[in-house]
């Protein structure tokens, strides 16, 4: 650092000439991407800095003109504002199109483009995590709500069997339009066929909540993917790891999803290992 740098707990502090990153959601301020692209930014040595953003229901769109006036130069989106911001961006790419759904907004000279990087996230994460490779085994999506449908499209893409079960039938014959064909509509009985169940309910965010399903349906070998990582154990998780099968947190999807996305904002390739470490994740 020059002898003008200011720095701040060891880093070098923001300046005029650094570029900012944000995510936008509600809530918001329990967000672990702060702390995973930070980290990423540091490492590399890129004068870039990432902030949460509390944005309310309602005011999605709006806060995409603000990252035009204010020059943000990339904004991650979270629930509830996903489907908003697909709205109001220049261009959508073919995932986010397909979805109707933006986690991730990108600058591209005068164009802000939407992008949807949890599908991806998703798999890599579980081939990273688990060493579960999709191609050809047979899985299972509770849930079909935003997140679900992202890791179902991705999955089925990926050449997974991916059967939908949900509690409303006609969301998750939603998801499987959107999948294509190598998704269905499947019941909670698919559960015990199953090489990989994924759990893409919001059940197990709250304590008093009920499981996504009967865990008598769970069986050895079989692999177990949260999609939530706030908190870090779910009665489902703990449930299933306590019969002896292997499961993950949502953690590891979203450092994948980021990574996607530190590269689309930055150009450069994301430093995965230091932004797993940054959040306790071993890889």
């Amino acid at each position: 650092s020059g002898p003008g740098t200011l720095r701040l707990m060891g880093q070098p502090a923001p300046t005029g000439t650094t570029r900012v990153a944000a995510v936008i959601g509600d809530p918001v301020r329990h967000s672990l991407s702060p702390t995973l692209h930070n980290a990423g930014f540091r490492h590399l040595g890129l004068d870039w800095t990432y902030v949460a953003l509390p944005v309310a229901a309602g005011s999605g769109e709006a806060a995409v003109d603000a990252m035009r006036v204010l020059g943000i130069d990339g904004l991650s989106v979270t629930m509830p504002h996903k489907a908003a911001v697909a709205r109001v961006v220049d261009r959508l790419s073919p995932a986010a199109a397909r979805l109707g759904a933006v986690n991730c907004v990108q600058r591209s000279g005068d164009e802000l483009v939407g992008h949807n990087t949890d599908g991806a996230g998703f798999v890599q994460s579980v081939r990273a995590q688990l060493g579960f490779e999709p191609h050809g085994k047979p899985v299972v999506v509770l849930g079909a709500g935003g997140a679900a449908v992202a890791v179902i499209a991705a999955l089925a893409e990926a050449g997974a069997d991916v059967a939908v079960v949900n509690r409303s039938r006609d969301r998750a014959e939603r998801a499987v339009e959107i999948a294509g064909p190598a998704a269905r509509v499947g019941v909670e009985g698919d559960i015990s066929e199953a090489e990989l169940v994924v759990q893409a309910t919001s059940l197990g965010m709250n304590s008093a909540d009920p499981l996504p399903c009967d865990p008598g349906y769970l069986r050895h070998g079989q692999c177990i993917a949260e999609l939530i990582y706030h908190p870090a154990r779910t009665p489902f998780l703990d449930a299933a790891t306590a019969g002896g099968l292997t499961g993950v947190n949502g953690v590891g999807m979203l450092l994948y999803q980021a990574g996607e996305q530190f590269e689309l904002w930055t150009g450069e390739q994301a430093p995965i290992d230091v932004m797993a470490t940054a959040v306790g994740l071993s890889l």
